[in-house]
């Protein structure tokens, strides 16, 4: 196991520095300059950090380390300053220890470590912004201005199990329409009815093909907003869907068929389609240099920047994802070593 005293004192240093998501240009700062202190050829896209090693052969594929260095705002629950950080018994405490600055830091040891190791391709570390709200300032602004990735290590909290597969996400808003009347004369036509209708047809609706890994696409009606007046029948319902997609459809796809299961009165408007599912082949050369690093493979029931890659990615980190977005969030140092070792045998083994 390596000693992992350059990651720690990066780690704390970011964690004193506020990156909530969208207003993190001081971490994308801090890390552009350090990269820069080590060496590498940096660039900065927005708050997106990118830095190169030096030759780089556009014959060869592309292999992207990629975390995060955005966070969520601090929970009421700290007992603690979240922007201080502090080790106590072997723990580093402070917002984004765990997600995902453990991950960032042991990426940027490794990358370092691989400095003049010739590799058959090129490798590149991404460390980008607003991937805790999905912004477009994030990762997808990233993908339109680098050249094509081939593959992607994803660093987040996973207690350094490979994830080989994670769900997507599509919000449907959707809005069923009836005619007014008056309730004590039966008149009109109920909207709220129309709208229970449809809501089962989408709770009891069949997609042809299921996941090998994921499953079956879940669909989970959360909201519903009806009525203005215990005696007018509602001429409008709107509600609200949670779509879970998986990788046997793409979004697209997925709202299609859920549009054609809806009756003529209902229309179902997709907040984003761009948070796609992911699932690798175990028999990518990925997955099998990943796993034969050791660790449990699962599906991941939370998502990460993985959904906006349309190339085979992997998730693994140090850390605890049970322990992202809590109060007193901490990560524990030696998994910080653990990681940058596993980072550095799967690269070896590519």
């Amino acid at each position: 196991m390596t000693s992992s005293r350059p990651a720690i004192d990066l780690l704390s240093r970011l964690v004193a520095t506020p990156s909530i998501s969208r207003s993190e240009g001081d971490t994308a700062t801090l890390l552009a300059d350090e990269l820069t202190g080590r060496g590498f050829i940096v660039e900065r896209h927005g708050n997106n950090v990118l830095a190169r090693r030096a030759p780089h052969d556009p014959a060869l594929p592309v292999v992207m380390l990629n975390s995060h260095h955005d966070t969520v705002k601090p929970s009421a629950g700290y007992t603690r300053d979240p922007f201080t950080p502090t080790i106590e018994d072997g723990r580093l405490y402070g917002l984004g220890s765990n997600d995902a600055g453990g991950s960032v830091v042991a990426m940027v040891e490794a990358f370092t470590r691989l400095r003049d190791t010739q590799l058959p391709y090129n490798l590149i570390l991404a460390i980008s912004a607003e991937e805790e709200c999905s912004g477009a300032e994030g990762m997808r602004r990233l993908l339109r201005e680098i050249e094509p990735v081939d593959m992607a290590i994803v660093g987040e909290p996973t207690s350094l199990n490979p994830a080989i597969a994670e769900r997507g996400l599509m919000v449907l808003d959707c809005e069923t329409v009836g005619k007014s009347g008056h309730a004590a004369r039966g008149e009109g036509i109920n909207a709220l009815y129309r709208a229970i209708d449809d809501i089962n047809r989408v709770r009891e609706m069949k997609f042809e093909r299921t996941s090998a890994t994921l499953g079956d696409i879940s669909r989970t009606v959360t909201m519903i907003d009806c009525g203005s007046m215990h005696n007018v029948v509602p001429d409008r319902c709107h509600w609200v869907v949670d779509v879970r997609p998986t990788d046997a459809y793409t979004n697209a796809e997925t709202l299609q068929i859920i549009r054609n299961t809806l009756s003529p009165h209902t229309t179902a408007t997709p907040r984003s389609l761009h948070l796609q599912a992911s699932a690798i082949d175990l028999s990518h050369p990925l997955a099998v240099a990943t796993l034969a690093c050791g660790g449990q493979p699962y599906n991941s029931p939370t998502m990460s920047d993985m959904a906006l890659m349309p190339f085979p990615s992997i998730k693994i980190g140090p850390g605890d994802s049970a322990r992202s977005h809590t109060a007193d969030e901490y990560i524990d140092l030696a998994d910080i070593d653990r990681a940058i070792d596993t980072y550095i045998n799967i690269l070896l083994q590519l």
